[in-house]
């Protein structure tokens, strides 16, 4: 590598003694290596904290999702969104179906692939975000929280439609969904189809607008099927019941 090129990369590492000194210092035979070290260093550092942010939780790699368990789940598109094309397009992914086929978990490994690729992620249930928006007193904390969310290069909500909101926090999803509207995109799992999102948000105005918003340009991935965290529970419980039995 050419001495302007290791020049190049103290500049960007902001090693601004080295770079004061680069005349006297470029031919000395560790500036590789400590350049080396550095960027190595300051890569771990800023997964660590990429990952310390997101939030994403305790979950299970995508190696152990039972796509056999689904009745009907697209499995090209849910591998074709491991891609992360999505991010730089920008699209917004949105996965429906009922409790327990593995939404969740699918966003989870989504939103840690996107941190492994350098991308900032923020996860968050739609609940605990609107709950702490509508919690805000005055603007300015209002728009410190709005930027929280909106900051991100993805943002993660799940669970939209397991309870009802009121007016309030259905502005307040409008003002973050408009807000990275063509800009940055929202992984959203929802165990309602679109049409039932009246019964999420009965009083709200703004809700065709923002179901409007969100399918723009977007990845919809529909699964159908039974909870699969019931059928764990059952099998330990026929487990428990049969060792009982045989003790």
């Amino acid at each position: 590598m050419s001495s302007d090129a290791l020049l190049q990369r103290a500049k960007a590492l902001g090693l601004h003694g080295l770079v004061a000194q680069w005349s006297e210092l470029a031919e000395r035979p560790w500036i590789r290596e400590l350049l080396d070290c550095e960027e190595a260093e300051r890569r771990r550092r800023s997964l660590e904290r990429r990952v310390r942010n997101a939030k994403i939780g305790r979950f299970k790699p995508m190696a152990d999702f039972n796509w056999s368990w689904p009745k009907a789940i697209d499995r090209p598109a849910v591998e074709e969104l491991f891609k992360l094309a999505f991010v730089t397009e920008p699209a917004n992914v949105i996965l429906v179906g009922p409790n327990g086929v593995g939404k969740t978990m699918l966003v989870q490994n989504l939103a840690h692939a996107a941190i492994l690729a350098g991308h900032t992620v923020k996860l968050c249930s739609a609940s605990a975000m609107l709950n702490h928006l509508a919690a805000q007193e005055g603007a300015n904390g209002l728009q410190a929280a709005l930027r929280r969310y909106c900051a991100p290069q993805i943002l993660v909500l799940d669970e939209v439609g397991y309870l009802s909101y009121d007016t309030r926090h259905a502005d307040l999803l409008f003002e973050v969904v408009n807000r990275r509207y063509g800009e940055k995109p929202i992984l959203l799992t929802t165990n309602k189809p679109f049409a039932e999102w009246n019964d999420v948000f009965p009083n709200a105005a703004c809700a065709v607008a923002l179901v409007d918003r969100l399918v723009h340009a977007s990845e919809i991935v529909k699964i159908e099927g039974d909870s699969y965290r019931l059928k764990e529970a059952q099998e330990r419980a026929a487990a428990k019941a049969k060792s009982r039995r045989s003790s």
